[in-house]
């Protein structure tokens, strides 16, 4: 680290020991004064009780290796590599402290001076540089996924115990995994526009995702079907990407900033930028972070970030029809992190849930609670993610039908929690349940042949 250069970011005596590009940004931490109030709100601290896992400890980690006082080493990587990046302590926080933008430029960092080797930086290339942000790659893997689902291997695979040789968080992962549907990039490939049902009120774009377009194609379908049957016209632009999410998380912020540059150029000339992923969407406002040292770029991506809407705000924000025909479901609502800390998203997609007649909703006690899922942060922390979830688990009303939710890692990670419990209540997408309404008024399909993830093990 000592043949790099360096430069101090706070310190006048020039000894910060953070590389010079892209390193913590001061005026993040300047207005943390330790309060403590963030600690009853970061699932890592309740579940440690260590200072070096609550988010003011992470903050004085991190200001301290811009002080100088301790190295970019592995007893600082780990700390920063535990946090679930839910920003639960911001919310908290009365001075808005950005920890999860202090711990994900400080990842980065980590990565510079630390950089994964052998299997861990093999597999890490491979996901987040050679798949994720290729879609045709995508679609590889999610017609292999197809094939394993209906070919009988997968029955073969948990009938015959070969999970059993697996680890216990990735066995866990197979036996929840949702019955794979069109990616609807495949299917509207040759579709410029899909026409609104009605007369048009406005014209929207749809990031897809990449796991999202991959596991959870109806969703994205769903997505459409209620942008359309609400008089929006919707593109798909085909040059867009990853958004670089997980990229960012893992500390990988050069990718992330060439895939956020691909979408701001695909999304250049659109008006709205409609999303259904809640990591996707904070991720897509935070590109300006990024590009905090490109003046130009910054420019670029505050305009873009200006577009992003969840889906569920959107719809609000605009106005949405009330369906007519009854769902007659007992159901609760998880805040998925990035929507409710993040985004700041947290009535809009309650009373679309209140919307649907025949809906007994049920307020989930802690909802905005971190599940665990963060991302990969339950495969590369599998215990912690598990404890977290066991926690969130324990809020979860016994007698629900559904639990909705807007963001797919959610989705897999609470699958795993109504399996581990033995609980019956399916995970749903809240546009899905708007959609399915929708149908039922068109009388079209009923809601007992629509797919959602469960809990059963059954794919």
């Amino acid at each position: 680290m000592a043949e790099q250069e360096k430069t101090a970011p706070c310190s006048s005596a020039g000894i910060s020991n953070y590389f010079n590009a892209d390193h913590p940004d001061e005026d993040k931490w300047a207005d943390c004064v330790h309060c403590g109030m963030c600690l009853e709100a970061c699932p890592t601290y309740l579940e440690t009780g260590q200072e070096q896992h609550s988010p003011r400890g992470r903050v004085h980690l991190i200001k301290s290796v811009a002080e100088g006082k301790i190295q970019l080493n592995e007893q600082f990587a780990d700390p920063v590599f535990q946090c679930l990046d839910c920003r639960a302590c911001t919310t908290a926080c009365p001075a808005d402290v950005d920890v999860g933008g202090l711990i994900e430029e400080a990842r980065g960092q980590v990565r510079q001076a630390m950089p994964l080797k052998g299997w861990k930086g093999a597999m890490s290339s491979f996901f987040l540089k050679g798949l994720f942000p290729y879609q045709e790659r995508m679609h590889t893997v999610s017609g292999l996924l197809k094939f394993y689902q209906k070919s009988g291997l997968q029955k073969a695979v948990r009938t015959t115990g070969v999970l059993k040789v697996m680890p216990d968080h990735l066995a866990a992962m197979e036996s929840i995994m949702p019955e794979l549907k069109v990616s609807v990039q495949k299917k509207y490939k040759d579709v410029d526009v899909i026409p609104a049902k009605g007369v048009p009120k406005a014209r929207v774009s749809m990031l897809t995702g990449c796991i999202m377009d991959v596991m959870f194609g109806d969703i994205n379908q769903s997505t459409i079907n209620v942008l359309t049957h609400n008089d929006n016209e919707v593109t798909i632009p085909k040059k867009q990407t990853c958004c670089g999410a997980l990229h960012v998380h893992a500390g990988d912020r050069e990718t992330g900033r060439k895939l956020a540059k691909q979408n701001i150029e695909a999304f250049e000339n659109s008006e709205k930028v409609v999303v259904n992923a809640a990591g996707c969407g904070c991720a897509l406002k935070e590109y300006p972070e990024l590009f905090k040292d490109d003046p130009q770029w910054k420019s670029r991506a505050e305009d873009f970030a200006e577009k992003v809407e969840d889906i569920s705000k959107y719809l609000y924000d605009t106005g949405y029809e009330k369906p007519r025909s009854s769902l007659n479901k007992k159901i609760t609502y998880h805040d998925a992190c990035h929507l409710a800390h993040g985004q700041g998203v947290r009535h809009e997609p309650r009373q679309m849930l209140k919307d649907i007649p025949g809906v007994e909703y049920t307020e989930l006690s802690n909802a905005d609670t971190c599940c665990g899922s963060a991302g990969i942060y339950n495969i590369t922390n599998p215990e912690m993610a598990e404890a977290v979830l066991d926690r969130k688990m324990e809020n979860v009303p016994e007698d629900v039908e559904m639990i909705s939710m807007g963001n797919p890692g959610c989705m897999l990670q609470m699958a795993m929690g109504v399996q581990k419990y033995g609980r019956k209540s399916e995970i749903v997408h809240t546009v899905q349940l708007l959609d399915w309404a929708y149908q039922k008024d068109e009388q079209t399909a009923p809601l007992d042949k629509v797919n959602a993830v469960t809990g059963e093990g059954e794919g």
